[in-house]
């Protein structure tokens, strides 16, 4: 496995890259393999993907590894990092860019120190207090929410955007919005503070990952968005008609 790559990308890490933050889940694999799914969210125009691996344990670790692979080499032929949630051995493992842990994971101080300087840190920050700590810790990023509610976290509440636009001013570093983000919803991240949004059905769960289906008016301010399917879910090229709702990014 290790014989892909003999030294660790060193991409540079830049804000625009959270604009479109496709996150995985397998739940919405089907037709399409994982490793499929993330090339059309790629083609689609996704500025930055999170393998998510919410059940990994020692028994399937090679299993997962083998698909981080597959993914890390897409990711590398878009020149889009890959991060890893909340698994460092995974992270190294298949030389991503970078690390995304929350709360409840390792500390961020600890992370980073095992990163090294040169890949991305990204830590869930759901208060001030703790954007300002995971911001000393040496993060590059923070991710916020849960914006809209989630139906991946059973126990995730919804943040007010007062709360996610005073994380956003009380550091220097760069905040993406996460939770239940969708194209009926997403207009109203408009005047928001957060650099992008993280997104999980939304783009996987779309029948067509990377074109829409059918056209329809947004009620976000932008008339050429585009529903694509069910509960308003979206191809990733239509989410950057959204761009608007990023600050100076």
């Amino acid at each position: 496995m290790t014989g892909h790559w003999r030294e660790v990308r060193k991409l540079r890490f830049d804000r625009r890259q959270l604009l479109i933050y496709a996150v995985t889940d397998k739940a919405w694999t089907g037709k399409l393999s994982l490793k499929e799914q993330v090339e059309e969210a790629l083609k689609g125009g996704a500025t930055m993907v999170q393998l998510r691996e919410k059940e990994l344990d020692k028994g399937n670790f090679e299993e997962v590894l083998r698909t981080a692979w597959d993914i890390r080499r897409i990711t590398e032929e878009y020149n889009v990092p890959l991060m890893i949630d909340d698994n460092l051995e995974l992270a190294l493992a298949c030389r991503a860019d970078g690390l995304h842990v929350g709360q409840n994971d390792m500390e961020a101080s600890e992370a980073r120190r095992l990163l090294g300087p040169d890949r991305i840190l990204g830590v869930t920050a759901k208060t001030v207090d703790q954007a300002r700590k995971a911001q000393a810790a040496g993060a590059d990023y923070l991710g916020s929410g849960a914006i809209f509610g989630t139906s991946t976290k059973a126990d995730a509440r919804p943040m007010t955007m007062e709360t996610l636009n005073a994380i956003c001013d009380c550091v220097d570093i760069p905040v993406v919005a996460i939770g239940g983000i969708c194209l009926d919803n997403i207009g109203r991240l408009a005047g928001s503070h957060a650099a992008g949004a993280a997104i999980v059905s939304g783009i996987f769960g779309a029948p067509n990952i990377r074109r829409h289906r059918k056209a329809g008016k947004s009620n976000g301010g932008d008339n050429t968005a585009v529903r694509a399917g069910p509960a308003g879910r979206l191809s990733v090229r239509k989410w950057k008609k959204y761009k608007n709702f990023v600050k100076n990014h």
